[in-house]
């Protein structure tokens, strides 16, 4: 799961001479939230939507409607926008740019090869991902269950899995206050899950839920 592989190619972009409000129409116009912003052909900084709203003038202005409109045509991109913003490469991990934009609290980052732009990765590419990884798609039965967090755990979930001839969607593991335990997760390709149940059962592994 690389970014390249989720990534929107050839974004679109703006020179940072831009004026906002043109950075604006753009954004309405292609149901875009941020753009990179370009000076001779190389990344400077990107503007969000939530730049150029804070950017414009309170309603509480005294100024007439010509008066905000002749100052809001003279503010440029580049007076607004995130210089050097924070990049991912496409050959980064999905996961690294879900971290980056998490720990930074940041909706989106551009993609950066040997120094071009080459993509922008957003959260909407990495909740579509996430989709995919976990098979949420296609039809099946989704298992959750507390596991010991221990070498072989999961081969021993796998196994019986594997024991019935059924295929597995999707694995996810996640740290439970007991951190003797995972959480698991686990979709499987089938409408009809109780042997397995049984037989985890068996085994001393309660199914918290089926769905």
């Amino acid at each position: 799961m690389y970014v390249r592989m989720w990534m929107s190619k050839k974004p679109i972009t703006v020179d940072e001479d831009t004026p906002i409000m043109e950075a604006r129409k753009i954004m309405v116009d292609d149901n875009i939230r941020r753009l990179p912003v370009m000076h001779r052909g190389k990344l400077v900084g990107i503007v969000t939507h939530s730049d150029i709203q804070e950017a414009s003038p309170s309603n509480a202005t005294s100024l007439s409607i010509y008066e905000l409109h002749y100052l809001i045509s003279k503010v440029k991109v580049k007076e607004i926008m995130t210089k050097n913003p924070l990049t991912v490469s496409p050959d980064d991990t999905l996961e690294k740019a879900a971290l980056i934009m998490h720990d930074h609290k940041i909706g989106g980052l551009p993609v950066v090869k040997d120094g071009e732009l080459v993509g922008v990765i957003t959260e909407t590419d990495i909740f579509e991902a996430f989709v995919e990884v976990m098979g949420l798609k296609e039809k099946g039965t989704r298992l959750t269950f507390e596991l010991e967090h221990k070498p072989g755990a999961l081969e021993t979930i796998t196994r019986v899995v594997k024991s019935h001839n059924i295929n597995i969607l999707s694995l996810a593991s996640c740290r439970t206050k007991d951190e003797s335990k995972r959480m698991v997760v686990m979709r499987l390709r089938t409408d009809d899950a109780r042997r397995v149940i049984q037989d985890l059962a068996s085994l001393g592994i309660r199914v918290q839920s089926e769905e």
